[in-house]
């Protein structure tokens, strides 16, 4: 394991002590999580990046021309929801 040294502003640091103990977790738990959560994000858009970069446009087209032009099956319509 790796010690790092981080300089974080007086207001961030005491926001992430109250955070971490409100999550029941030391202060290096919660920054060591919040660091794989964003690099989990950074390279999840990276994957889709490479994905959609080898899609053809002709492919797709084609996999919608098989979609039967019927109207949605009862439960699979969308309705926009509406606050409560």
């Amino acid at each position: 394991m790796t010690a790092l040294t981080i300089r974080l502003p007086d207001s961030v640091h005491s926001r992430i002590k109250e955070l971490a103990a409100r999550d029941g977790v030391s202060v290096n738990q919660f920054i060591a999580s919040a660091a794989a959560e964003k690099m989990a994000s950074v390279m999840t858009l990276d994957y889709l990046r490479t994905e959609a970069a080898q899609g053809r446009r002709e492919d797709f087209l084609a996999v919608l021309d098989r979609a039967p032009d019927a109207p949605p099956l009862p439960g699979d319509d969308f309705y926009p929801t509406t606050a409560r």
